[in-house]
């Protein structure tokens, strides 16, 4: 496991940026998702007022797998890095010494910044009745298959086009989707450390989360992010097959954003143990030979699917599933 270094002076920054992604400003806010129907073992949000809005206090931090931890020098390591550099420079006699001068700063170690994305911190999207809807579903048992994650997998049943491809791939199989549109890799783990897994065993868990993270976290604190998912439903269902999805395509196909997406899903790919945990990427489904997206398949937004990429979705899916759930 990594260690964390705590910096109070990140949190109040880390809780406005959050808040901007999550709040209901950002892509994947849960205005959005207000329309869409409630499927079987999904909680309804209240009629006509949204969820409950409150002030997002970071949480504790999570515990990380190896396989995506990140390099953190301790403080002695970074103090003996940086007092070398420092000596280096001043032996050196180069010409290049005025630069290594100005610019030793970016070349030192810097402190290690909290990662918002691997704590148990309780998002908007986990206050109010959403939330409270999933724990007495979970309360209830009868559950042998978790979806998880954020509006792309809550959207599933917003409209009768989408619930109908939800039906044709899950209708005969007892599913619970705890995904709560605009919400983080943090949200998911404060849910599960807070009643959304305790009661019932799944078979099997479909996990998607981390495109909401892309703003206020870089590629590897988001992979360290859906790590501590993993690990956190491994603990809490040790013998439920997860099978992890890469964050699906969005944007253009020229966005940065696209790499940046990529590159997350490179790193996460290393939690694939093939017992416990089974990644696929099934992004290349939804893209045409150029890397836009098929007709129809998604919203106008490049980051939604709509029926044909719900379709898309659960075909790429069915089989592995099937072996899961056995």
């Amino acid at each position: 496991m990594s260690k964390r270094i705590f910096f109070p002076n990140l949190i109040l920054v880390s809780a406005f940026v959050m808040g901007w992604v999550i709040g209901g400003t950002g892509p994947l806010s849960a205005q959005g998702a207000a329309g869409g129907p409630p499927a079987a073992g999904q909680a309804p949000a209240a009629p006509g007022r949204g969820q409950a809005r409150g002030p997002v206090v970071i949480g504790p931090s999570a515990p990380v797998p190896p396989a995506v931890a990140m390099l953190r020098p301790s403080f002695d390591e970074q103090a003996q890095v940086n007092d070398a550099l420092q000596k280096f420079i001043d032996a050196d006699q180069s010409a290049v010494k005025p630069l290594l001068t100005k610019y030793r700063t970016l070349l030192a170690l810097q402190p290690t910044r909290l990662n918002t994305a691997a704590t148990f911190t309780q998002t908007t999207q986990r206050m109010g009745p959403r939330h409270e809807g999933f724990v007495e579903i979970a309360k209830a048992g009868n559950i042998d298959l978790l979806l998880h994650g954020d509006s792309i997998t809550d959207w599933w049943v917003q409209g009768d086009a989408n619930k109908a491809m939800f039906d044709k791939y899950f209708g005969n199989i007892r599913t619970a989707n705890f995904g709560i549109a605009g919400d983080t890799t943090q949200g998911v783990l404060w849910g599960l450390r807070n009643g959304e897994a305790q009661g019932y065993q799944p078979k099997a868990v479909m996990l998607m989360i981390g495109t909401n993270n892309m703003g206020p976290n870089t590629p590897p604190e988001i992979a360290e992010g859906i790590g501590a998912v993993v690990l956190e439903l491994r603990t809490n269902f040790p013998a439920a097959k997860i099978l992890l999805l890469g964050i699906f395509p969005r944007g253009l196909p020229d966005d940065p954003i696209r790499e940046r997406v990529a590159a997350t899903n490179r790193i996460i790919s290393r939690l694939d143990d093939q017992q416990y945990v089974f990644y696929l990427d099934i992004g290349a489904n939804f893209l045409d030979a150029t890397g836009a997206f098929l007709p129809d398949a998604f919203r106008p937004d490049n980051l939604h699917p709509q029926a044909k990429g719900y379709d898309i979705w659960g075909e790429a899916v069915q089989a592995r599933l099937a072996q899961l759930l056995k």
